[in-house]
């Protein structure tokens, strides 16, 4: 018997490359309240970690340049954002702030109809927090 409910849901959870990953986990669960899923590793030797954020799940891992993986640190910049959606905008943007983040735009109602601030994080990361109006 083929059982569609026993098969794994398609997924796709952005890994995040950083530099100091074990700073980085502990960031992300002060700062959005992450849960950690999964660890491998630990400073000095380089993190792999499977983070949630309510139902919402990513990866974090130490930037190994020998497999092409930087972080924006090394690049000078990310090439990705992180959208991440929230009923209350205001309070998860001034947690993220409190934990370390900085302001890149302040958390305003949008005229394409968001409410939205975006942060970067320790680590480089540009995160937009927000929810439709």
């Amino acid at each position: 018997m083929n059982d569609e409910s026993q098969r794994p849901k398609t997924s796709i959870s952005p890994m995040l490359s950083v530099r100091r990953g074990a700073k980085a986990v502990e960031f992300y669960k002060a700062a959005f309240g992450a849960r950690e899923l999964f660890r491998i590793g630990d400073e000095p030797g380089g993190v792999v970690a499977q983070l949630a954020v309510g139902d919402s799940e990513f990866w974090v891992a130490d930037e190994s340049p020998e497999y092409l993986n930087f972080s924006p640190e090394s690049l000078g910049g990310g090439t990705v954002r992180m959208v991440m959606v929230v009923t209350d905008p205001d309070a998860a943007f001034d947690r993220a702030v409190s934990a370390g983040a900085k302001v890149i735009s302040a958390v305003t109602d949008q005229p394409y109809g968001w409410r939205v601030g975006r942060v970067v994080d320790p680590f480089g990361h540009h995160w937009e927090i927000g929810k439709p109006l």
